[in-house]
């Protein structure tokens, strides 16, 4: 289950990089929210909810 979980959250932090023209516009707010996100996850594992 972590792995699979640690492969959904790489794919989508690759693709949350601005890489074209109009998504440069967006800044960090979708890397933010994948971090959130990232930060959430890592605090339920040391926790061991998960």
């Amino acid at each position: 289950m972590s792995t699979l979980l640690l492969i959904v959250l790489l794919v989508l932090l690759i693709a949350a990089l601005p890489a074209w023209p109009y998504s440069r516009g967006w800044g960090y707010y979708p890397s933010g929210g994948l971090s959130l996100v990232l930060i959430i996850i890592l605090l339920l594992l040391v926790f061991g909810m998960i």
